[in-house]
Order: structure tokens, then C-alpha cells, then sequence
């Protein structure tokens, strides 16, 4: 069989400079290895031209480069949709220790390139990754808010101040008034709880007592700054959710025409059961949101990640290792040593996470009893990990087969050992001393 060596080319970047190295088939047959030419160049946009000219004099056809940090999206954003560009991971193109150079890693790269020994790291279209910027800046926002909230709470702590042990949302709308109350001077703790509305109102007595405390003026003034900071950030946090929306629909692709029906009165055939919707982003998000714990926000940081092309991710269990929810491979001598999750893709790495803490709370659902089954004897890290595998499977195949989420009952676990619990339970309670009659009660739908 023969094997076709296309022109080809490594990168190995950094902030300030570059180093190419390009590798083209010897017409003469005498180097099998290929023709290498290796060149420095800057990091420029001017610079980065000319090195697309010095690709573009050889014929070079595919391009690997090593995903470093931020510095590989310049490079990237030129060389997209003229080269084939890889971009491959760089433990996958490590060169032998030692020898570690820039212009020896560039000819490995090219090196391992040309015999197809570099596999390529997921890249989404550009409108996705736009999309992915927008959630992972108001994910950083949502953050910031938590700190910032952490920090008002700790002013109301140097102040005497104990609203959190009475009110579980500081920053509700009962909190705000409350503080902003105390920033109008009027430090009575009685006028301050009478602000209460809602059902914070039958806590007016415990109230008085949380907002009695010694605030000084110094306390106002951190306060009112670290308010307007929170509003600040939530605006932003609303035209982001806003721009988020709008660049959905502008990936979605155009709803088809609908089919012609046919006039009042025309002897047609019984019609069949109505197709699914066509799967669109914003489609995705209303599946995913029907998984217990994913809400709208969760949603759109996984179709931001992920997209709703299933078929480029291979498959479900390929998905789960490369975010990072799958227990990694340690064997060595025969042995199968413990292996620990991968690094994984850290933002929907991160994000699945948070989604299995918020279905562990949830109540009579297969992914809480799949926490509590496993905390008990595995830890609680190791079952979020579990739930967040589940989320991310569950996920996969919702949208490979564009169906909602079906949920499969807390008691999941327990239907197929039914009866060996059952027996279990009564040799205990014979052990004892009670002697137990089994019957069997009639079903409440009866």
C-alpha cells in the first residue's frame, strides 16, 4: 500500500515569536524523511502574513500547531479556511527530554504530522465560539457577583450585623431594602425589619434582634460601593444573557417551509404522529432543561461547549473522558491501578460539576438516589463525579436522538433487589426477636 505524504508544516509559538518548519516530499526520492525548512518568525499580524506567503510558496497543504495557552487564536484565525489546521494538544507532540527546542519541536511537529500520529482537538465553527466567549465572560461575572456578595456580608459581619442567620438571601428583595435602609441612615432595628415584605414579615421579631449592631459611617461607605458594584455587574450579566439569546438564533438555521394540507372535506389518510421538532440551539436547550438541576443558564453553557452536531464528538463515552467526568486508565504489569479523571476540558468540566451539586438536591430523581448510593461508600467527590458522567451520557444521547430527558424514578436501584432487601430487612428484624408476617398490600391506584 502506498502511503501519500502531503506537504505539511509544524508551528511551535509563543507571545513574542514563532518558530515554522515545513516538510515537502523530495522530487529525487532521496530524503525519505522529506525536505525540512525551519524559519523564525513574529507574532504580528504583519508577520504572520508573511508566513502564510512562505507556507503558501512550498504548496503546503496542512498545518499542526500546538494549542499553547492564548497565543495559537492568532495564528488560528489566520490560517482558518485556507490550510487544514490541526490543532492538537501538546503532551500529544512532547519530543524526547532533552531536547527541547523551538525549531526541534517544530520539525517533530511537522514530522508527526506527515505520518498522521497527531490527533486534532475539537475545534467548533467560529459562530460557536463566539457563543462560547459570551457564556464563559457571564460565568465569570456570576462569579465575581458571588465575591462581591461574600464581601457584603463580611462588612455586615464587622458591623454586628446577623442578616444572614435570619434571611437565607441577602441580596433578596427584602435584604436590598433592609440595606439600603441602613445606608439612608436610619440604623433603628425596628424601622429597618418593618421594610420586610413577603414572608420575611413573620420574622420581624428575630429580625430586630439580627439588625441591632454598631454601624459607622466607614461601614456605609463599603457597603454603598460594593451595592453598586453588584448592580453594575448584574447589568452586565442581563446584556449578556441578551446577546447570548440573539447570537443563538442567529446560528439556528431557518425553520423549513410547511407542507401544503389539503382542502376541508378530501378523504386523506389517518395522519402519523408529528415529527420531533428540527434540533436547533435553542431546541437543545429546551431538552436539556428538562434534566433535574440543569436550568436555562446550565443549558447554554453545554450547547455553548458542546454545539448540537453530536455526530463530531463521537461517542458518549468519548464525550465523557474528553470533559473530564470518566475515570482515566492506569494499568501497568497486568495491574489495573486506580485512575483518576482527567484534566478534562476545564469550562464544561467546571460546569457539569455545578450542574450534579444542583441534581443532588433535587428530590425523587434517579440522579439524587445515583448521589446517595455512592456517597455513602464511595465520598460525596467521587458521586458528583458519578452524577456529572450521568448528565454529561444523558446528554449525548438526548440530542442524538433529539428526545427529552426520561426520568427513571428514585427507587431505580432498588427495583431489581427488591426482594433481596425485602429478605434482608426481615432476617434483621427476626434477629431482634420479632417474628414477621410478609403480605402483600394492594396498590394505592386499587
Amino acid at each position: 500500500m502506498d502511503v501519500i505524504l502531503t506537504h505539511c508544516a509544524g508551528l511551535d509559538g509563543h507571545k513574542k515569536s514563532m518558530t515554522a518548519c515545513r516538510i515537502m516530499p523530495d522530487p529525487t526520492g532521496q530524503e525519505v524523511e522529506g525536505l525540512a525548512a525551519v524559519q523564525p518568525f513574529g507574532t504580528f499580524t504583519l508577520e504572520l502574513l508573511a508566513l502564510a506567503d512562505w507556507l503558501a510558496a512550498a504548496g503546503v497543504t496542512h498545518v499542526a500547531m500546538a494549542s499553547t495557552g492564548e497565543y495559537w487564536k492568532p495564528v488560528y484565525n489566520l490560517r482558518e479556511g485556507t490550510y487544514t489546521v490541526l490543532w492538537v494538544k501538546a503532551a500529544h507532540g512532547k519530543n524526547v527530554p532533552g531536547r527541547k527546542t523551538d525549531k526541534a519541536d517544530a520539525r517533530w511537529l511537522a514530522k508527526l504530522l506527515r505520518y498522521g500520529l497527531l490527533p486534532a482537538r475539537f475545534m467548533p465553527p467560529a459562530g460557536q465560539r463566539d457563543l462560547r466567549a459570551l457564556t464563559r465572560y457571564r460565568t465569570k461575572l456570576l462569579q465575581e457577583r458571588s465575591r462581591e456578595v461574600n464581601r457584603v456580608q463580611g462588612v455586615l459581619e464587622r458591623a454586628n450585623i446577623k442578616l444572614a442567620a435570619v434571611a437565607s438571601d441577602v441580596m433578596g428583595v427584602s435584604g436590598r431594602a433592609m440595606l439600603a435602609a441602613l445606608l439612608a441612615g436610619r440604623a433603628d432595628p425596628a424601622t429597618m425589619a418593618e421594610v420586610a415584605r413577603g414572608r420575611m414579615r413573620s420574622k420581624i421579631p428575630a429580625l430586630e434582634q439580627a439588625l441591632t449592631g454598631v454601624v459607622r459611617d466607614h461601614h456605609r461607605l463599603l457597603l454603598a460601593t460594593q451595592l453598586a458594584h453588584i448592580d453594575f455587574v448584574d447589568e452586565h450579566i442581563e446584556a449578556l444573557s441578551r446577546a447570548i439569546i440573539e447570537r443563538m438564533q442567529v446560528l439556528d438555521p431557518p425553520a423549513p417551509p410547511m407542507a401544503p394540507t389539503g382542502l376541508a372535506g378530501d378523504a386523506s389518510p389517518p395522519r402519523a404522529a408529528a415529527p420531533p421538532a428540527p434540533l436547533t440551539f435553542a431546541r437543545a436547550i429546551g431538552l436539556w432543561d428538562t434534566i433535574p438541576g440543569v436550568d436555562q443558564r446550565g443549558a447554554a453553557l453545554l450547547v455553548a461547549e458542546l454545539g448540537i452536531d453530536m455526530a463530531r464528538l463521537g461517542t458518549a463515552a468519548r464525550l465523557a473522558a474528553w470533559s473530564g467526568g470518566a475515570p482515566g486508565n492506569d494499568e501497568s504489569a497486568g495491574k489495573q491501578r486506580a485512575g483518576k479523571t482527567r484534566q478534562g476540558h476545564g469550562p464544561l468540566r467546571a460546569g457539569l460539576t455545578q450542574l450534579a451539586h444542583a441534581a443532588a438536591r433535587t428530590k425523587g430523581t434517579y440522579l439524587a438516589a445515583l448521589y446517595y448510593r455512592l456517597a455513602a461508600r464511595r465520598g460525596k467527590k467521587r458521586a458528583i463525579m458519578a452524577v456529572a458522567h450521568a448528565i454529561v451520557v444523558s446528554v449525548f444521547h438526548m440530542l442524538s436522538r433529539n428526545q427529552p430527558y426520561r426520568e427513571l424514578g428514585a427507587n431505580y436501584f432498588d427495583a431489581p433487589q427488591r426482594q433481596h432487601g425485602v429478605d434482608r430487612r426481615t432476617r434483621r428484624m427476626e434477629r431482634l426477636g420479632y417474628h414477621v408476617h410478609l403480605a402483600v398490600l394492594p396498590s394505592p391506584a386499587a
